[in-house]
């Protein structure tokens, strides 16, 4: 058989596996809105870490981030060092209080249902707006990974961007559609051991076959002689724009949904050394397969990539048997579907349960919705999104980390300070929230567009939010003790030591 025939079968069986998963997930997902967007709050701490790792990292971990070290050198790691602070501080505080608020506050299962419960908003409009929020970020968010899964089958196997866009979109949207939550979370799982085994063995047998540390570092020096410097090429602008995609892991509405959905606010702590053990190896390893790629292609200059964002690609089909590295490029399409799994739930959500629902219930026709009707129409709300992010990824001249970069800045700078305050600071209105959710979100948008400095659109997106929901809360803060009561509630359960 042909290098190419093995490679197809690997991958062939990977969605086979990624499907029965979902078909798994279907059987035990009943007609419970709760369960099929929050698996009943019954996610293990493991499950839990692996599942919002393998959400997170997407496409830009095996294509976005080598690729970036690759081109320009460790400048470009300070992405990966500000994600791993701020992954730690989001599972550290962030994860057990959003854990028990949500619980405490009329058992929300998503974010804006929370702040709406939280913030006492009677008008519906904290709610709505977070909703609209949620589609639109979230929709540049997932044609991100298509336009990954395309520029992925165009590199590995020849096939046109388009059809293999259209392939990751159709299985992705298939085990999601029917497996909703708990499909997502499960395939994450599989897909997330998948991703690490393969950021380890990549460069570790691209190491030997270069010849060893010393021969790889010493080529590396003369293509890049600044390589390992983490200023040296980066301006200071420019280093804490990228240390800066840290904040945006407070307001990421896909993975702070798996705090939500831990069996107890204990079991954050367990979560949080597996999430971060996984994080931080898999980061090595993306920014070890740039590094030892400089010296394997400098040596071999007639194999080099013609992208740098296919770099890991490149090196696995050249590393492995074919078949196993189809298995290899498999952990590719499984960081590009387990983020596209993950957002669909979540825009689904925002449609049924934060924008359908309020309809419904406005025009007098949530008594004859059931259950059941909500799951429907949340599988529905799967199949629009994807639909309109294959639409808007038909471009493939759009870089990766580009598109994610634009998304997570949006959901950080809207969610992440309302959700920081929400939690810990009990004087925040709902007046306050849904100015500052406003504000973050347009600044970060204006920002993006027709930036005044080259300084990332979360920075200054974050802090106007911040200022914007301090200053409108102080001025609409009245005192109700029926909040009070609640928040000291969430921080007891929170802080209450395990049994």
């Amino acid at each position: 058989m042909s290098d190419q025939t093995y490679q197809t079968i690997a991958v062939t069986l990977y969605f086979a596996a990624m499907l029965c998963i979902g078909w798994v997930a279907y059987t035990r997902t009943r007609d419970s809105l709760d369960d099929y967007m929050l698996a009943g709050r019954g996610l293990k701490p493991w499950v839990a870490a692996l599942s919002a790792g393998a959400s997170d990292m997407s496409g830009w971990l095996l294509m976005g981030l080598p690729g970036a070290v690759y081109a320009k050198g460790l400048v470009e790691a300070w992405i990966a060092i500000g994600l791993t602070v701020g992954a730690w501080l989001n599972w550290k505080f962030v994860a057990p209080r959003l854990r028990s608020y949500t619980e405490v506050a009329g058992n929300s299962i998503t974010i804006p249902s929370f702040l709406e419960h939280r913030l006492r908003d009677q008008s519906r409009s904290l709610r709505i707006v977070c909703g609209l929020i949620i589609l639109i970020f979230f929709t540049f968010y997932v044609s991100s990974g298509m336009v990954a899964a395309g520029k992925f089958f165009d590199s590995t196997f020849g096939v046109q961007y388009m059809h293999g866009m259209l392939i990751v979109a159709v299985v992705t949207m298939i085990y999601t559609l029917f497996g909703g939550f708990l499909g997502a979370t499960l395939t994450d799982v599989a897909q997330g051991l998948l991703m690490l085994a393969a950021l380890v063995a990549v460069p570790i047998v691209a190491l030997i076959n270069v010849g060893g540390p010393s021969i790889t570092i010493d080529t590396v020096e003369k293509v890049n002689p600044d390589f390992f410097s983490l200023f040296a090429g980066g301006t200071a602008l420019g280093i804490i724009s990228a240390a800066a995609w840290g904040l945006g892991y407070f307001g990421q509405p896909h993975i702070i949904v798996r705090f939500m959905a831990l069996r107890t606010p204990q079991e954050a702590t367990t979560a949080r050394r597996f999430g971060i053990g996984w994080m931080v190896v898999s980061a090595v390893g993306a920014i070890a397969t740039a590094f030892i790629g400089i010296a394997y292609f400098a040596l071999n200059p007639e194999r080099a990539p013609k992208d740098p964002e296919t770099v890991f690609l490149v090196l696995a089909q050249i590393m492995f048997h074919p078949f196993v590295a189809g298995l290899v490029l498999a952990a590719v399409l499984a960081a590009v579907m387990s983020t596209i799994s993950s957002q669909l739930v979540v825009c689904s959500s925002a449609l049924v349960e934060d924008l359908f629902k309020i309809f419904a219930e406005r025009t007098g026709r949530a008594p004859t919705i059931s259950d059941a009707m909500y799951v429907r129409l949340g599988r529905l709300g799967v199949l629009i999104v994807a639909v309109i992010a294959v639409l808007l990824a038909i471009d493939p001249s759009d870089s990766i980390l580009d598109l994610v970069g634009f998304a997570w800045a949006g959901f950080g700078a809207s969610f992440g300070p309302v959700v920081i305050l929400s939690l810990f600071w009990r004087k925040l209105t709902h007046a306050g929230a849904l100015a500052g959710l406003i504000v973050g979100a347009a600044v970060a948008f204006i920002w993006g567009q027709w930036p005044p400095v080259d300084l990332y659109e979360i920075v200054p997106g974050f802090i106007a939010n911040v200022i914007v929901a301090v200053g409108v809360s102080l001025a609409t803060y009245k005192d109700d003790p029926s909040v009070d009561e609640e928040f000291d509630r969430a921080a007891a359960l929170a802080a209450k030591q395990p049994a």
